[in-house]
Parts: C-alpha cells; sequence; structure tokens
C-alpha cells in the first residue's frame, strides 16, 4: 500500500516474520531455479518505485503531501501500471525509480478509482537522452489462477526497494461490500479480488503480483486490517482491460442505471423464488434512471434484456453491475422484475457513471476549501442542477469562517450569478485578488437559502 493512504478496515500488517528477497541476491540450493528463471529476471527489471507529491485542499488551504507506492512497467513506451490511491489527478510531481536505481519524472496518463488503478508514462525523451533502459513485464491471465498457486509480491514495502514476498493464492474471487474509499471515491464495484497470503505492507500498492515465470496476474492493493497474511489484488483480467482503455482514451466510460443490489442468499423463500435466481435491488438512487423507470427497494431483477441474472452470492453481484456498466451510454436496457408476486417488465435508458464526489479546490485568502456538486448530490440534496460547489472546510479567523460559512453548506450563486463550474469560481477568485472586495454569497443550508458577505 501506498504510505500516505488508509483504506477505512483495511491497512498494513503489523511486523511480522516475513522473507524479503533483494533482487540480485544469488541463492543455492533449491530456490536456485527461481532465481534463474529468465521470466522473472526480466520482471525484476520492469517493477518500479513511485514518489509521488500532491495537492489536498483541506480546512481552507491547500496542502502539500508526499507518498511512495510501486508500480510495473508494461509497454515499451514507459505506460506503467499502478494504483489509484498511489497517484491521483492532484499529482504536482511524479518520479519512477527504475530497477538500475536512476530517477526519471512521469505523467499521469489515466486514472480510475472504481478498480483502484492508474497509469503512468514515464518520460521518453530523458530516458532517451540520458541512455537509460528498462524492462517491461507481461500480463497473465488472472482466470486461470487456482487457490494454492504460488505467487510472489514484488514492490517497495516501506521503502525498501525491489522486494519480493512469496505466498499463495488464497481466494481467486474475494469480495467487498464497496465501503472502501479512495479520497472519498468508490471503487470495488464492478470486480472481485485476487486474495494473497504474500506479505504485503505499505509502499506494495501498484507493484505486480506473479507467477513464477514473472507473468502479472494481479496488481496489488491493499492488506486486511488487525490479521496476517490478508492481502489482496485487483486481477490482471480487470487491470489489462483498464490499462488498454486509459492508454487509448485517458479515462474509462461507464454505464450506470444508480442501483444497488444485494445478495439474496436465505432470502429466496421471502420472495418465492429459485434458488441461483434473480438479484436483488438493496436501494435506488434518487433521480437515477432506475428511479425514473419505477424501480424501488426490494425489487427482484430477474433478467437484463432477456438474460438471466443471479445475484445469490455477494461475489456474483460486481459481475452484473460490470455487464450494465459495459454497455453505451444511453442504451436503452429491459429488466424483467418481480415485486410482490408480479411480474412486469421495465426500461431503462443509461447514463454515464460518474462518482458522488466533485473536484475539490482550495481558496486560500478566503480560507474555504470546496467540492464542485456531483450529479449525484444534486438529486440526494434536491437541487435544481449540479451546479455549485460544497464547503469541506474553512480556515478560522478567515473570510469565510468569519461569515459563518459551515461545512456542508452549497454556494449556488456569487454576486447573484449562478456557479456553474469551478472554473467559473476561480475566476471570480482571480479577480478578488487583483482588487479585494465584498462578496455576496447565496447558500443552500438544510434546503432553505442563505446569504452570506465574504469581507476582505
Amino acid at each position: 500500500m501506498c504510505k500516505k493512504i488508509r483504506f477505512p478496515f483495511f491497512m498494513q500488517v503489523p511486523n511480522v516474520s516475513i522473507v524479503l528477497v533483494v533482487f540480485g541476491l544469488v541463492w543455492s540450493g533449491p530456490g536456485a531455479g527461481f532465481a534463474a528463471n529468465r521470466g522473472f529476471k526480466k520482471l525484476h527489471g520492469a517493477v518500479v518505485r513511485i514518489d509521488v507529491r500532491e495537492a489536498t485542499f483541506e480546512r481552507g488551504a491547500k496542502r502539500t503531501i508526499r507518498g511512495v507506492g510501486s508500480g510495473v512497467v508494461m509497454s515499451k513506451d514507459g505506460h506503467v501500471l499502478t494504483n489509484a490511491h498511489v497517484v491521483s489527478p492532484q499529482a504536482e510531481e511524479i518520479s519512477v525509480t527504475l530497477a538500475n536505481l536512476e530517477r526519471v519524472d512521469a505523467v499521469l496518463i489515466g486514472w480510475d478509482h472504481w478498480t483502484d488503478l492508474a497509469l503512468l508514462r514515464i518520460d521518453m525523451d530523458e530516458v532517451r537522452r540520458r541512455g537509460l533502459s528498462f524492462s517491461t513485464a507481461r500480463f497473465g491471465d488472472s482466470n486461470q489462477l487456482a487457490p494454492g498457486q504460488t505467487v510472489f509480491a514484488v514492490g517497495t514495502p516501506n521503502g525498501l526497494t525491489r522486494t519480493v514476498t512469496k505466498g499463495i493464492i488464497s481466494n481467486t474471487k474475494r469480495y467487498f461490500a464497496g465501503s472502501d474509499r479512495i479520497r472519498g471515491h468508490e471503487t470495488g464495484y464492478f470486480n472481485t479480488w485476487l486474495q494473497t497470503d504474500a506479505a504485503i505492507n505499505p509502499g506494495n500498492s501498484g507493484g505486480p503480483l506473479v507467477t513464477e515465470n514473472g507473468r502479472v496476474v494481479g496488481i496489488n492493493t491493499r492488506s486486511y486490517l488487525g490479521a496476517n497474511n490478508l492481502g489482496f489484488a485487483v486481477p490482471s483480467s480487470t487491470a489489462h482491460h483498464v490499462m488498454q482503455a486509459l492508454m487509448e482514451v485517458g479515462e474509462i466510460v461507464r454505464s450506470h442505471i444508480g442501483i444497488r443490489p444485494g445478495p439474496l442468499q436465505d432470502l429466496e423463500a421471502f420472495f418465492d423464488l429459485e434458488i441461483n435466481h434473480g438479484m436483488l435491488i438493496n436501494s435506488v438512487d434518487p433521480g437515477s434512471p432506475a428511479a425514473e423507470g419505477g424501480l424501488r427497494a426490494g425489487d427482484i431483477v430477474l433478467a437484463i434484456d432477456g438474460r438471466n441474472v443471479d445475484g445469490r452470492f455477494p461475489e456474483q453481484l460486481p459481475p452484473i453491475l460490470n455487464r450494465i456498466a459495459n454497455q453505451p451510454v444511453g442504451a436503452t436496457l429491459t429488466l424483467s422484475v418481480k415485486r410482490d408476486g408480479e411480474l412486469f417488465s421495465v426500461i431503462v435508458i443509461t447514463e454515464r457513471l460518474e462518482s458522488r464526489v466533485g473536484e475539490k479546490w482550495a481558496f486560500e485568502d478566503w480560507g474555504l476549501s470546496v467540492e464542485k456538486v456531483s450529479r449525484h448530490m444534486a438529486r440526494e440534496q434536491k437541487l435544481g442542477s449540479s451546479g455549485g460547489v460544497m464547503v469541506v472546510g474553512t480556515q478560522p479567523a478567515f473570510p469565510a469562517a468569519e461569515a459563518g460559512l459551515r461545512r456542508g453548506d452549497i454556494i449556488t450563486k456569487v454576486n447573484r450569478e449562478t456557479v456553474a463550474s469551478l472554473d467559473q469560481l476561480r475566476g471570480i477568485y482571480s479577480g478578488y485578488r487583483e482588487a479585494p472586495g465584498n462578496i455576496l454569497l447565496e447558500v443552500m443550508r438544510y434546503h432553505q437559502v442563505s446569504y452570506y458577505v465574504l469581507k476582505p
């Protein structure tokens, strides 16, 4: 894991007895064959350390934090695959340390918090100018893995570069209930995870989980709070797809209808269902296509476009959501639904999936940190549109705090003009810095409008 990020319910494993294998160490005895494996040697040259300096916007100010993680070079063009919680769009400086210990700059190509993956690109002009070189790794097939199979986690745990730990695949389809967050963003809805007992510690995040021949079958992500030998990785079947999309267009476009499913195990008799048939809807997002189509909590989806769904167990839910996510935005889906014994069809039109978390920024002269109001937030707050920004922090004795703004307030207008974007607010702020003066804010608090004045 990257040192600076801690997931709820997940953290580093305390110091325990683990075997650390340093690159270049010459072994004798049974391990000699492993050291001589060409595929694994090439993998060594593809694993990198990632140092990041990034901005955070909290308590009305911009702050800079530093973190360390791992990555693996996956193309001759210098594309490095890592975790989204290692490098985010707020990164201001990224450097990559190659296997030969040389450090080069890198830039973020794309970021996908839904799968906790990010793609960097090494500055190849610098690589050529300095005569540097690196190896590239190759994907293996995570779908072919089996519990008990030997794997190795490679990376930079606690800053110890070029470290290898050995373990086995403990489970190939581990499911988490979606309670994790990456800087507040949702993750883990569309894939299950590989579980391994290979030691994964802070700094391992983004490094590869590999088989004995050096093929990348996962991207190491996290370990479990308060337990030993419980590490998790994004499977290569997911990582390969995400990497290709990020290389081509720099983002992943997914569809969404606004349902939150739940497993049906032990509930079939209450809904008069056959075993292994149907998916329970736990909740429906306000204003979403599912809500507009008339779906509600407690409905059972039996089929999507005539294709049966089976959501009996938790680990079966991500593939179903992924089926919807892979539909084109604006696609028409027909859902076969059962409610209180009645069977009927619901037509929904997919919309683009967006995070509930918007872009953040800090206006330091005002002592004000804000977050762009997302479409989901606007619907939940019953706002007319997704314009406006939400206050996420203020700095004592600065204009925002003195005016009486609070965390959770939604600023909808500035000087009587509707706030449509953060860029618009940045423009107003720039004008304020050049010629300070009073600023009138229209604020929504508890669904009531109030007015506040920012004074220099």
